[in-house]
């Protein structure tokens, strides 16, 4: 039996989960073909990090890096080539059934080879007016070197030739701008059906007038894709910014290995040949021909055509109870905890605190870290809104979060013209902690409030990801955040040293891996001891080896573990175990993203929400933070929430036995954790 899942391959596991709500008929056909869409994006990330992380692994060939994958990165990429070949089989089954009940309710996706006289019109027009000044055609030359090929967009591969001489063949290729026109157009139709095009079907319908110039009558048009490795090395020029190192890395990323061609394996056979051997692919790598339809993630946003289909349960987000008609959301933070679960408590809360902030005389400053922040951002206006009005706004800035460097550097941009100070964190560690932290002086005395979060303060994310925040004006907990905000405005202090001082946060990097150890071996003591030893984890993965260790040792004591994991799961129940670890995944509507950690700790049942993973590069190298949840109702309440999930048997996946995803079935009535944790809030705010 082996000690550990290959990070990776329970990664794939966690995306045949996706995959499954996309097969499942009880969910509405638009949330099924959003699935899809969710499941394509999971897998282009996981290529561009993942899969080429492996490669470079293989590079260099050591013991060591062996040993931080779990298995020999070969063999890995292998079980990932069959793993991934399999999956791509199932979603193509799962779309060719979603496409049959499209049709059932007369909603077609139509090529351009469907289109009647009237469409023709309508799709000429409506390239000539809004997608040819966005259509750029590159002609390929034997002669001469591949254009850089962008790692997220979408390409046309076209061959084209005169009908009398088909060995006379040219080679183009176009970028489908579907950021700037969209991918999907709503044909004209009859009034019983409903037509969508795909914006690359408009495009090859348009050929013959795009090439006009050449005089080709025949043409071959197919879409394919190439995933890059998306990691760059920043230069270590000390003479340049931070910034310019970051924008420069970006620039770099676009010239990256591809680790990844897909095609539609209709393409004209000359022409994929010419672009596999243009852009340097070999038989190691990851060639995959596929159906018509590439990058699918765009699925996630398809428009709204359906009348007769299953409606998703009515669960719009509410304001939670201790806010609710109480005036200023301050002056309730101030008195109490008050505990926000995301998306089914509303977010405006939390931007309305940050705007009553602006404009309060006497708040003096507001310190905040930003992760992720939506791309029209209300809690950016807001602190912006308070430097206008006098205030020190200082903004932990993370330009290294992955995917968001680009946007982030326009926040710095904007924050800094506007008087915000932005902080751009600590070398070799990213920021990855949610914490916010507001001072106002009234005559000589100060008051501190703020926030601890498990996920970004997005307000857009908050509708969909299933995170918890606190509120509160706790003092021990204030003094424990204006801690990490001295250690992260002055960089060349040293982390740990400067935040062991922390009294009610767990804190990275390294110490929260130490405090929770020393939870992990009270629970081990306890049971030792005959009395009651219990753990609840929740977390979005689980792969750093030592704290899975830490958990064998439990489960070999006989504490009760129990683990509820979104995606990476490494760990593997062994015969040595007193105590089996129960470790279930749930993915449903929302996507489970807070962290909660609790620990029975003798009868005094400690609890914690938090921002970092069981994974070595968060609890080591970075800065995060856990905070513990003092006040008895709320700990219930996070509790009751945790219980609910552990009961779940419609979205429940038992992920302990072989990462087989086989559903978490008992002889309960169906119990479905989303719908009775919106319940079991929704009943508390009309009490």
């Amino acid at each position: 039996m082996p000690l550990y899942n290959a990070r990776d391959i329970s990664w794939l596991s966690f995306n045949a989960r996706v995959l499954q709500e996309a097969k499942d008929p009880n969910v509405p056909l638009p949330l099924r073909i959003k699935f899809l869409g969710i499941f394509s994006n999971n897998l282009d990330e996981f290529f561009r990090v993942r899969v080429a992380g492996l490669k470079r692994a293989m590079e260099l060939n050591s013991k060591i890096t062996a040993e931080s994958f779990f298995e020999e990165p070969q063999h890995i990429l292998d079980k990932i080539n069959t793993l991934v070949i399999t999956q791509q089989d199932n979603f193509n089954a799962i779309w060719e059934g979603i496409l049959q009940e499209m049709k059932l309710q007369n909603v077609y996706i139509s090529t351009h080879l469907d289109l009647n006289y009237q469409q023709k019109i309508f799709v000429r027009d409506y390239f000539d007016e809004e997608v040819e000044s966005n259509v750029i055609p590159i002609l390929l030359d034997e002669n001469k070197s591949m254009p850089f090929l962008q790692d997220k967009s979408l390409y046309i591969g076209i061959a084209m030739w005169k009908k009398n001489s088909h060995h006379n063949k040219k080679f183009a290729i176009i970028e489908v701008p579907t950021r700037s026109n969209g991918r999907f157009t709503i044909l004209p139709s009859t009034s019983t059906e409903t037509n969508v095009i795909l914006l690359e079907d408009i495009i090859i319908e348009n050929l013959p007038h795009i090439f006009s110039y050449f005089g080709f009558d025949q043409f071959s048009a197919h879409c394919f894709k190439v995933t890059k490795d998306a990691e760059f090395d920043l230069d270590n020029d000390v003479r340049t910014s931070f910034v310019e190192k970051i924008t420069k890395g970006l620039k770099n990323r676009r010239k990256g290995k591809p680790t990844r061609f897909v095609f539609d394996k209709e393409i004209d056979e000359d022409l994929l040949i010419f672009l596999i051997r243009k852009l340097n692919l070999s038989k190691k790598d990851s060639i995959i021909p596929g159906q018509k339809i590439h990058n699918f993630k765009h699925f996630m946003d398809f428009p709204n055509v359906f009348k007769n289909h299953i409606q998703p349960e009515e669960r719009s987000s509410f304001i939670h109870p201790e806010l609710l008609n109480q005036g200023r959301v301050t002056d309730v933070i101030l008195n109490k905890d008050v505990l926000l679960n995301f998306p089914y408590h509303s977010f405006v809360s939390v931007i309305d605190l940050l705007r009553e902030a602006a404009m309060d005389p006497h708040v003096t400053t507001i310190h905040i870290t930003a992760y992720r922040l939506a791309s029209n951002s209300k809690i950016a206006n807001a602190l912006i809104n308070a430097v206008r009005n006098g205030k020190e706004v200082v903004v932990m800035l993370e330009l290294r979060a992955r995917f968001d460097e680009e946007a982030n550097i326009y926040w710095k941009e904007k924050f800094e013209e506007e008087g915000v100070k932005v902080l751009v964190g600590i070398p070799n560690k990213k920021v990855h902690a949610k914490l916010c932290i507001i001072k106002k002086r009234v005559k000589d005395k100060m008051t501190q409030y703020g926030f601890v979060s498990t996920g970004n303060f997005n307000e857009k994310t908050a509708k969909v990801y299933g995170d918890t925040m606190l509120m509160t004006s706790n003092p021990i907990i204030m003094a424990d955040i204006n801690r990490v905000f001295s250690v992260l405005k002055n960089p060349k202090r040293d982390p740990i040293l400067a935040l062991e001082k922390c009294k009610n946060l767990m804190v990275c990097p390294q110490l929260m891996r130490e405090k929770i150890e020393k939870y992990i071996d009270k629970e081990i003591e306890e049971a030792k001891a005959g009395r009651k030893a219990e753990m609840i984890i929740k977390v979005n993965s689980l792969s750093d080896k030592e704290l899975i260790k830490k958990l064998y040792e439990a489960a070999e004591a006989g504490v009760d573990i129990k683990l509820i994991i979104r995606g990476i799961f490494c760990a593997v129940n062994q015969k040595s175990f007193k105590k089996k670890i129960h470790a279930i995944s749930i993915v449903d509507e929302y996507l489970e993203h807070a962290r909660i950690m609790y620990f029975h700790h003798g009868g005094k049942d400690s609890i914690y929400i938090s921002s970092a993973d069981w994974m070595t590069r968060n609890l080591d190298y970075r800065i995060e933070a856990a905070v513990k949840i003092n006040d008895k109702k709320l700990k219930r309440e996070l509790l009751d929430i945790l219980e609910l999930q552990l009961r779940d048997n419609v979205k429940s996946r038992n992920i302990g036995k072989n990462l087989k995803n086989t559903y978490y079935k008992n002889d309960e009535k169906p119990f479905r954790s989303q719908i009775e944790i919106y319940n079991y809030l929704k009943t508390k705010s009309e009490k």
